[in-house]
């Protein structure tokens, strides 16, 4: 069933928009019209190598090489290889612009703490690469960093690209267990660290975990990027003196396509993360298409994600320089001092677009905030929403009480491919519940349990075909056995992503609904349910602050179990679960209601965020959570424990 649009893009805004732009010159190209975005979808998945090679022109990549060939076929899709005759360097990419423009601007909970130049951004990346030089660090060596969401870190990340070799981070938040079960698989040369940082006005002291890890990872340096509090490390070289500011800046090492960048995980909630390899190109094109084409960004523009060096949306977030923007970092809580802070520093900075969690869009909808004055989110144009499905009350909500003329771009994606597979377009109008479009190069598609593509109904998102940002590799993989079966055990030379989605089809596009992980798929009386369409449900039950919903093996089937937080001043009544019953059984389905509910204190939750709907599963089946260091609030699977007799 379609929706009536939220949002419709002025004719002016589309007419002058990059992707217009890109549209026009491959109708040019090709001596094709396109009379919809359907149409263009479809001719950048059939035709993915043009697509790709006018991806790099559109967006002006840097590179030294051929084009030709653009992809060597082999018998398995994982392993094809795009621009093999190609060379390029990531930081020279995001490096383009050296002018007085402002580059970063750096905030805490607290205040505005500096911001730099993209000339001064250079040559303190040139200042990083000089050190890793200096410290014999070669293409392919790692440098880790244990940092929080601050300027060094994306200086020493482009310090690193730039003599090739390959980063990975964490945030300070991280317990050692958790570092060390990253950073311990893939030994670094380098490690970067702070001695604390400070969250909801409270200062977190981690030198002591941090020598902890030192000493056992035991790397050949270890840098320290002083805190306010400036807790010395022993053994660490402070980040002021390790610098290289006297050299001039070295040469850029352009390395193949598929050299690897960086090192991101899986959350590790069924044992140690995967260390997933993403290489210079894939990640370098489908961000410059995602900010550029499907976000509008410019070097006029002001990019800001609320995030942390430990999640994907870091990535993401920084390499919004490739498009000469304004990038504003931010550390602390997202809500300290108050539930409207982040939106001050909209007003201070000039953000245009404007990015968080769904988490944090429901908390604003919970507090009934709203600007303190339109002067607030008058520069804002896009609100990007991801890490969960973006309810539709949320929707309701920003459209009503923070701006009705706003892109609401609601994307999906992951750590996976450290992109997205459906997000937003600024050609296309803005519907409740749903994600505007598929990305353009990427052949997404809806199967059944049989592998057919489903024209209509929920089933498993794939993607068909190859795209550039599949990961190059797992470490310690060495056979592949590991990456093939994360993505390609379900179907055969299909990308599986474990998603459970379905198309909603317009006139001239399809937008996109997730359901929910599908590994987390309820499963009652054989019928398929996305945890997503209970969760949609509760938004209007003003005593419920957050819920997690699982299936429970229960008498030779499936029941659906609802575990509900409350906030204050609220108890989990006979009524109340009448009135949750009622929300769900007429806003989704009687087969969506709970057989069980349940009031807890708590909902773990991984440390970027996310709510562990298979830990909770796992716990109340009796199964062992192995590795509770992946999350942020470990002591609430306790809450669990028990549930099985009930």
């Amino acid at each position: 069933m379609t929706q009536e649009a939220l949002w419709h893009p002025s004719a002016k805004a589309k007419q002058q928009s990059q992707l217009a732009h890109f549209w026009s010159q491959i109708e040019t190209e090709t001596q094709r019209k396109f009379h919809s975005y359907r149409e263009l979808h479809q001719w950048s998945v059939d035709h993915k190598e043009a697509f790709w090679r006018a991806i790099i022109k559109q967006t002006s990549i840097i590179y030294e090489g051929e084009l030709h060939p653009t992809l060597v076929v082999t018998p398995h899709v994982k392993d094809y290889q795009w621009f093999p005759n190609l060379k390029l360097n990531y930081a020279e990419n995001l490096l383009q612009r050296r002018d007085n423009s402002v580059a970063l601007r750096c905030y805490t909970e607290a205040e505005d703490t500096s911001s730099y130049t993209y000339q001064a951004l250079y040559y303190q990346a040139a200042a990083v690469a000089n050190a890793l030089l200096k410290a014999g660090v070669k293409p392919g060596d790692r440098v880790a960093a244990w940092l929080p969401n601050g300027a060094e870190a994306v200086i020493a990340m482009l310090g690193t690209a730039w003599v090739g070799a390959i980063w990975s981070s964490c945030s300070p938040d991280f317990g050692a267990t958790g570092v060390l079960d990253r950073f311990g698989q893939i030994k670094p040369s380098v490690f970067l660290v702070t001695d604390g940082y400070s969250y909801n006005g409270q200062w977190q002291d981690i030198s002591g975990r941090v020598k902890e890890v030192m000493n056992t990872l035991k790397p050949q340096q270890t840098v320290q990027i002083p805190s306010a509090q400036h807790s010395r490390i022993q053994g660490a070289t402070l980040w002021h003196e390790w610098l290289e500011t006297s050299s001039p800046p070295p040469a850029f090492v352009r390395q193949a396509f598929n050299a690897p960048l960086a090192i991101l995980y899986s959350s590790g909630t069924t044992g140690k993360p995967k260390c997933i390899v993403h290489g210079t190109g894939g990640p370098l094109l489908q961000h410059a298409k995602e900010h550029r084409l499907h976000g509008d960004l410019s070097e006029n523009d002001v990019l800001f994600y609320f995030t942390t060096c430990g999640w994907m949306m870091w990535n993401w977030l920084v390499a919004g320089l490739q498009s000469g923007a304004t990038l504003v970092l931010y550390d602390g809580n997202p809500a300290y001092p108050h539930i409207g802070h982040l939106f001050d520093v909209v007003e201070d900075t000039g953000i245009t677009h404007f990015g968080t969690s769904a988490r944090f869009i429901q908390a604003l909808e919970q507090a009934n905030f709203t600007p303190t004055s339109a002067a607030q989110l008058a520069t804002l144009k896009v609100l990007y929403s991801t890490g969960s499905p973006l309810l539709d009350s949320s929707y309701d909500y920003i459209y009503q009480q923070l701006k009705a003329d706003l892109q609401v771009s609601s994307i999906s994606g992951g750590t996976d491919i450290v992109s997205c597979f459906a997000l937003g377009n600024p050609l296309l109008p803005v519907h409740k519940g749903s994600l505007q479009c598929a990305g353009l190069g990427m052949d997404v598609a809806i199967f059944n349990n049989e592998g057919e593509a489903l024209p209509e109904g929920q089933g498993e998102l794939v993607c068909r075909t190859p795209f550039p940002s599949m990961p190059v590799a797992f470490w310690n993989d060495p056979t592949g056995e590991l990456y093939h079966q994360a993505y390609f055990s379900r179907f055969d030379n299909i990308w599986a992503h474990g998603d459970f989605a379905e198309f909603i089809p317009y006139e001239d596009h399809d937008a996109l609904i997730i359901h929910g992980r599908s590994d987390a798929v309820l499963n009652p009386g054989g019928v398929r349910i996305g945890t997503a369409e209970i969760y949609r449900q509760l938004t209007s039950i003003i005593a419920i602050k957050e819920a997690v919903v699982v299936g429970q093996q229960w008498q030779g089937d499936v029941r659906v179990v609802l575990f509900v937080m409350l906030n204050d001043g609220h108890e989990l009544t006979a009524e109340l679960e009448k009135d949750i019953r009622h929300a769900i059984r007429t806003g989704a389905s009687p087969r969506h209601v709970p057989a069980v509910i349940h009031a807890v204190a708590d909902i773990p939750r991984t440390l970027s965020g996310k709510v562990v709907e298979l830990a909770v599963r796992d716990i109340i089946h009796g199964k062992e959570v192995k590795n509770q260091s992946a999350l942020a609030n470990p002591e609430a699977l306790a809450l669990f424990k028990g549930f099985r007799e009930i």
